[in-house]
């Protein structure tokens, strides 16, 4: 069996699949985790992460795996081409695809069966609640941390896309049984290294920019200031929420160059949906309050297309 998350996997898409790896192979199964990019290294330390096979360091062991498995189960994202390089690899399979995702517009006929709900804060929260209906004695502590990590920072440290109690009470049952959930977000938030911490400086003093009429911040980060810092994967995590704190701003959106292609992650407070615009603008989608999408072009291109279309939400960002 293989598990699969999305390229430049994130906090939860590592803590579902590594959650969800433990859960099985405690009944018995043979599970391989593969990704097709390495993650970001204050994300090392979860339990089990180092049996990850990572697609851009050993490719062949990768081909192999999902060549070989009778079933693959993907976890965190909702279209085959969001697994990146792993794409060609999963479309060759004949075996059952299994889908379990929380994000909009699912391409379902991809799938065996899916295991989707948009109303929850993450696919940890699915994963805790599959393992839940096998009861509570399931929850191992790896388990129970991983999926600690998982929602903990797909809710931006439980700011946002909290749907619910139940997601609380679940993160109750999960940090009674995890490791002391103060040494979780230090692990996840207090790991900084010095050019990380000062990437963050330079893109607020130097890079923020506000568009008043438009409630919105952006934060453009290119080739060159990227390289200034020693960027590394997950370096620019969390940027984007920072502008958001100021209380006259709506949307923020954080633009980064990124070998061929430009990346943008979207933010948005109150009902205004950054998955919308997404959607329809940057081949891109995700929740109401957090989204991403991408451009090939230019990344001055990409910054006036970004800029260009602002302006069509004016009245949204605007409304109290």
């Amino acid at each position: 069996m293989v598990l699969a998350c999305h390229v430049n996997p994130d906090g939860d898409a590592i803590g579902s699949v590594l959650a969800m790896a433990e859960f099985l192979k405690n009944h018995g199964h043979d599970v391989k985790m593969v990704v097709a990019n390495d993650f970001p290294g204050f994300l090392h330390w979860m339990p089990g992460s180092e049996d990850f096979l990572v697609f851009e360091k050993d490719a062949e062991a990768c081909k192999t795996a999902i060549a070989e498995a009778e079933c693959i189960i993907m976890l965190d994202f909702n279209n085959l081409s969001r697994s990146g390089i792993l794409h060609n690899e999963i479309g060759k399979t004949r075996c059952p695809r299994i889908l379990v995702d929380h994000h909009r517009d699912a391409d379902l006929c991809q799938f065996y069966c899916a295991m989707t709900n948009v109303a929850v804060s993450s696919a940890s929260e699915i994963v805790a609640e599959i393992i839940l209906h096998y009861g509570k004695e399931q929850l191992t502590e790896d388990i129970c941390t991983n999926l600690l990590v998982g929602i903990m920072t797909d809710t931006g440290s439980f700011a946002h896309s909290i749907f619910h109690p139940r997601t609380f009470e679940i993160v109750s049952l999960l940090v009674e049984k995890s490791m002391p959930y103060t040494l979780v977000h230090q692990l996840v938030y207090d790991t900084m290294s010095e050019n990380r911490l000062r990437l963050l400086g330079f893109s607020i003093n130097n890079r923020m920019e506000i568009i008043e009429d438009c409630a919105t911040a952006i934060i453009a980060l290119n080739k060159s200031d990227l390289d200034k810092f020693n960027y590394q994967t997950g370096d620019t995590e969390g940027v984007v929420n920072f502008p958001l704190s100021m209380d006259k701003i709506k949307m923020s959106v954080l633009v980064t160059e990124r070998q061929d292609q430009i990346r943008f992650s979207f933010r948005s407070k109150g009902d205004f949906s950054v998955h919308e615009l997404a959607q329809k603008h940057f081949k891109g989608g995700g929740h109401t309050n957090a989204a991403g999408g991408t451009l090939t072009c230019s990344f001055d291109e990409a910054v006036a297309i970004l800029k260009s279309v602002i302006p069509e939400y004016k009245d949204l960002l605007n409304e109290k």
